[in-house]
């Protein structure tokens, strides 16, 4: 028999939840494109892209045809290109192994897929009693039976994810967890929860204690660090050089045009082969600086970063895998958000 509580967020879900272009189908596929986009994405904007690749590939065997690069340039402002990299890999294992697995290990199986996806998937596409434990539902669960234990815990993980597993309704688990996801973010939001109008009010150990802005709690473990960046755009009878980011870093798998990175006393070069050295804070000389100290907030690192652009009559020396493109077919290269906003104010200057 389910609990009061999940049946009285089940009643809250048939009158509030949230229509969604994802819902409604039990396409493992449009459901696990639109799980992976909404990983640290607003619904507002995970709704354009979603229906941008559905529109673009509309099975996981065109998904799985595409190139890398192709699915990169498409992900381009999403930020978190792990996510789009994990995206492709999983497509072509589900073509490989012959379609979708059908069970929450074949789903963790694929490449970036974790607990709370494999249970989302799982759940809404094959019916399978898997809860899903978020963000939002630490948030839920935390206030409501007034838990302390920190989320990002060993113990806190183990002791949320047993609980959701006992309030999940069976016969429609599908249905209970996009309620407790919706419940999370339309009425017991992290800031000025709706509280007042809470079906759960009585019954909710936070609201009656006063302690809804303490829970859920989390340990504070993250280091920010900052790194500075100096782009320069080179500009060469219509072409411009960009080189494709390796892995071990930031951006991995996107192009970005030259860049100088502070290291000591000077800056260099970042590129396979060999460094060019730049002197203190001038990068090159008749570079034309466009923009100083642009600030792009990443998950644990603050980028500082300056725009120059350089005008040339001849190709100057650059690392190895620097590769020289016409400017009008920078479009076909995805880029970082950042880097974005370099081409955009570069083309303002034309």
């Amino acid at each position: 028999m389910p609990s009061d509580f999940t049946l009285t967020l089940l009643r809250w879900f048939r009158d509030n939840g949230r229509e969604l272009p994802w819902r409604g189908t039990h396409d493992p596929y449009a459901v696990w494109l639109s799980e992976v986009i909404l990983q640290q994405t607003q619904v507002k904007q995970g709704w354009e892209y979603w229906e941008r690749f559905m529109r673009r590939w509309p099975t996981v065997a065109d998904l799985a045809a595409a190139t890398e690069d192709e699915v990169l340039r498409e992900w381009q402002g999403l930020g978190y290109y792990s996510r789009a990299r994990n995206l492709h890999a999983a497509a072509r294992q589900i073509v490989a192994a012959g379609g979708f697995p059908t069970t929450i290990e074949g789903l963790r199986a694929l490449k970036g897929v974790g607990d709370y996806t494999a249970a989302a998937i799982g759940s809404i596409a094959f019916g399978l009693p898997a809860a899903v434990v978020d963000g939002n539902v630490y948030r839920v669960l935390s206030r409501y039976y007034g838990i302390a234990t920190p989320i990002n815990t060993t113990e806190g993980k183990k002791e949320f994810a047993a609980l959701a597993q006992s309030l999940l309704s069976p016969l429609s688990s599908s249905d209970y967890n996009q309620a407790i996801m919706d419940f999370g973010a339309i009425q017991c939001t992290p800031q000025s929860p709706r509280c007042e109008r809470c079906p759960l009010m009585e019954s909710c150990v936070a609201f009656r204690e006063g302690r809804v802005a303490e829970l859920p709690v989390k340990l504070r473990k993250l280091q920010v660090r900052e790194r500075r960046l100096t782009y320069i755009y080179v500009r060469c009878q219509g072409m411009t050089a960009i080189h494709r980011r390796g892995a071990g870093d930031i951006w991995q798998g996107l192009y970005e045009p030259v860049v100088l990175e502070v290291k000591g006393k000077g800056q260099e070069v970042r590129g396979k082969g060999q460094e060019v050295k730049g002197k203190g804070q001038e990068p090159v000389r008749g570079a034309v600086l466009l923009r100083r100290n642009v600030r792009h907030v990443l998950t644990h690192r603050v980028l500082y970063a300056d725009f120059y652009l350089l005008e040339c009559a001849e190709r100057p020396e650059l690392p190895a895998d620097y590769i020289w493109v016409r400017e009008e077919d920078l479009s076909d290269y995805g880029v970082p958000r950042l880097i974005e906003k370099m081409f955009n104010e570069i083309n303002s200057k034309r």
